[in-house]
């Protein structure tokens, strides 16, 4: 469990393709009304409380339309904020500020509403051992903002695709025969190169994935007494994770388990935008 270094080739390639959605052949509206002289100043600020996130992310879409656009940050991803606070500030073209200006809020919100998410979950444990992941519950082509988000927030990034870690789940095992079965092929194949996470649902099936080596064991959608035993069971022969249905409300009774990770897929998949808006000077 990791956090995600931001990959500009894809912080790129998801931008160039958002432009390409937005724009196609130009915002005929703005190319309309101003020429390509015509200059703004504008402030982009948040409207509501949370983390901020992406901001180098949101600077990069004005400067893909126009290198010539100046931007100041007057703000750091991962500071908290309130409604008011200028996050940036922009001179340049009209023509590329308007045309930038939804694409470059809709992933700052976005990504503020998941680190502000996040953050809160984080909040909620705050004592205990446990540290809050992400899974692969984010929106197609977004997943590399997505997850640098959760860093952002003070969480802890799962695989960041089905390429990067080896999690056996129910269909993997119910198609193989057992758990035992399942990690010994993998194990075969891959020997050290991957750790090994298995998926249980009850008692039975974590001590198979104890006895069969597994070197993380998800807790899924278990009630809280048969965590808390599963817990015990494994002790810290094989690292623990929580999963299924986690929300704001149970998180700290979960992390009273004393489990190792509790992955939450909310708050990728259902994090509200944080309230941002550009102004004009």
């Amino acid at each position: 469990m990791n956090n995600i270094e931001l990959d500009w080739g894809k912080v790129d390639l998801i931008i160039e393709n958002a432009l390409e959605e937005d724009l196609g052949s130009g915002d005929i509206t703005t190319d309309a009304i101003f020429s390509s002289d015509d200059t703004c100043e504008a402030q982009i600020i948040t409207k509501e409380e949370g983390v901020i996130a992406g901001i180098p992310i949101a600077q990069r879409v004005f400067q893909k339309l126009d290198p010539g656009v100046t931007i100041a940050s007057k703000l750091k991803d991962g500071e908290h904020v309130k409604s008011g606070y200028e996050v940036l500030e922009i001179k340049g073209a009209i023509r590329a500020v308007l045309s930038g200006e939804r694409l470059s809020l809709n992933l700052l919100q976005r990504m503020s509403g998941i680190a502000t998410a996040t953050s809160k979950y984080v909040e909620a444990i705050r004592g205990f051992r446990a540290q809050i992941l992400d899974t692969r519950k984010t929106a197609p082509g977004l997943r590399v903002l997505d997850k640098y988000a959760v860093s952002v927030g003070g969480g802890y990034n799962h695989r960041i695709g089905l390429y990067d870690a080896v999690l056996i789940k129910d269909n993997h095992i119910n198609f193989a025969g057992s758990i035992s079965k399942a990690v010994e092929v993998v194990h075969s194949k891959y020997r050290s190169k991957f750790k090994i996470e298995v998926e249980t649902s009850n008692l039975h099936e974590v001590r198979e994935a104890l006895k069969a080596g597994a070197d993380i064991i998800m807790l899924d959608n278990m009630s809280v007494e048969m965590m808390k035993e599963a817990v015990s069971i494994v002790g810290r022969k094989s690292i623990t994770e929580a999963s299924g249905g986690i929300t704001l409300d149970t998180v700290r009774e979960i992390a009273e388990t004393d489990v190792d990770f509790i992955s939450v897929g909310a708050i990728t998949h259902s994090s509200p935008a944080l309230d941002i808006g550009l102004y004009m000077v």
